[in-house]
């Protein structure tokens, strides 16, 4: 199945982005690994006839919701997972969009997506590897190394309980096809 040709907007409904975050520290057992649920985002992606040219990302970080939390000592409650948002929502990104501009996009093996990715008015260039299904699903994952964008990864008891500086943020989204 071919792509369709064209510029298309999508949005949470062609498909998920999400952020996977890990525990570190001494203390990491206490701790869960999460999955967030961005559930407001905007991709503009630019389709030609030879395949993916260009995307653009907006992301409203306060739409973020845990889905699930895996590891840890007990399970994360509703008021646990209020709690993460909260603390990201004022602690990290205060409330900031973080958004992502293609440079261009590498069709050889693959599609190698080059780019610039804004967190908290910081613009660092980036790239990441996507894969392209023959049914017009793309999914990827884009490493975030926190402190590159000046972000101090979140700590709890003392420090010996931290979330990993590096992070995921993985996309599974449906392009139209013809």
């Amino acid at each position: 199945m071919a792509l369709a040709a064209g510029t298309h907007t999508l949005g949470p409904d062609a498909g998920t982005l999400e952020i996977h975050t890990f525990r570190d520290g001494v203390a990491q057992k206490v701790g869960h690994d999460l999955i967030i649920d961005v559930g407001g985002w905007r991709a503009e992606v630019e389709v030609a006839e030879i395949g993916l040219r260009s995307v653009s990302l907006d992301v409203d970080t306060r739409s973020f919701t845990v889905r699930e939390g895996r590891g840890g000592v007990k399970p994360l409650s509703d008021g646990d997972k209020a709690e993460v948002i909260k603390n990201i929502d004022e602690k990290v990104l205060r409330g900031e969009p973080v958004s992502f501009r293609s440079d261009g996009v590498e069709t050889t093996g693959g599609l190698t997506v080059r780019g610039q990715l804004t967190i908290l008015g910081t613009t660092r260039p980036t790239m990441f590897e996507l894969e392209l299904s023959h049914d017009g699903r793309v999914i990827g994952t884009l490493p975030v190394v926190q402190s590159e964008w000046g972000i101090k990864p979140y700590r709890a008891l003392m420090g010996a309980l931290k979330v990993r500086d590096e992070l995921e943020v993985v996309l599974d989204v449906a392009l139209p096809t013809n």
